[in-house]
């Protein structure tokens, strides 16, 4: 009976692979295949026949995918021994490749930045992925590379620098592996004001990701800060405090208080209902760049940091 139960079992389990940029695909598995987690396939992709490795799939992501359908892809066979060393020669190769097209590329003087080769396993076919500021004619570089790769087909790949992340993967300041590794499929626009209404100083250190763009995930509690700050006096209105009139010097979002600044100079920080709102102008002076801890020898340009523009370019 338990024999039953654990084939019946093995028949429902559904596996996975993660392909380039976090985009994971349901495998087609044949009902006599005996793929195990962690396992190496062979997969047709519209590149070709690559090598990734195996993910079994929980029962919440199978739901999720009943939804949305990703396309499913269909496994060639598992990876033999034989297969696996061919594979480990095939990193080699990529590594090799990499540094022959980025020297290519150097010698006509092309403004590109590469960050990964890729061959087919079947090595018809290798994808180079790279980042430029502007669009780039590499028609020569192709015509090199034809000759240095004979018999293999040349793919040129313009990716942004979230792509590249993504690709490179690592780790962010948080301590964990970057969303767009993990589950950021899609990057929304980001802005300095996410940073600026959640009191995050603007310095490149603490606000932008290896990227060199602003963090994604200054997006994933704005909403939050925004309801708080709905309940709070913003900065530089006038208050009242049981030590006096003051000016709201900063607000701390997570504590839900406020810091004032008195008459006399003082800091102090207060709950909302320690303190009242008036009208009218109150003659304290604040600064709130200093309130904010800037640093002005870190800022860059705002501009670089805000440009999303071609930084995703969908081109994986």
């Amino acid at each position: 009976m338990l024999n039953i139960e654990i084939s019946v079992i093995i028949k429902t389990m559904k596996f996975a692979i993660r392909v380039i940029k976090n985009q994971f695909h349901p495998l087609k598995v044949a009902s006599n295949a005996n793929i195990k987690h962690g396992q190496y396939v062979l997969v047709k992709t519209d590149k070709g026949e690559e090598v990734f490795r195996v993910f079994l799939v929980n029962s919440l992501i199978q739901k999720i995918w009943e939804k949305n359908k990703p396309e499913p892809l269909s496994v060639v066979r598992i990876m033999t021994d034989e297969d696996m060393a061919l594979y480990e020669e095939q990193k080699k190769l990529e590594v090799q490749a990499f540094y022959k097209c980025r020297d290519l590329a150097q010698k006509r003087n092309l403004v590109m930045k590469f960050t990964q080769a890729r061959y087919t396993f079947d090595r018809k076919k290798i994808t180079f992925y790279y980042t430029a500021p502007e669009r780039v004619d590499f028609r020569e570089l192709l015509k090199d590379l034809t000759q240095e790769f004979k018999r293999v087909r040349i793919d040129l790949r313009h990716i942004g620098v979230r792509d590249e992340t993504s690709i490179l993967q690592g780790q962010g300041i948080c301590g964990e592996d970057y969303c767009c590794c993990r589950f950021l499929k899609k990057f929304e626009q980001v802005n300095t004001k996410l940073a600026r209404d959640q009191g995050i100083p603007i310095t490149p250190g603490k606000i932008t990701g290896a990227c060199g763009r602003l963090l994604c995930c200054l997006n994933y509690e704005y909403k939050n800060y925004l309801d708080v700050a709905k309940t709070l006096p913003p900065v530089g209105s006038g208050v009242m405090t049981s030590d006096g009139v003051g000016k709201v010097f900063m607000v701390n979002f997570l504590k839900k208080t406020v810091s004032v600044k008195l008459e006399d100079g003082k800091i102090k920080e207060y709950q909302k209902n320690e303190i009242e709102m008036i009208d009218g102008e109150v003659n304290i002076d604040i600064n709130i760049d200093n309130n904010l801890n800037y640093q002005e020898e870190e800022i860059v340009d705002i501009k670089s940091l805000e440009d999303d523009k071609n930084s995703s370019t969908g081109n994986i």
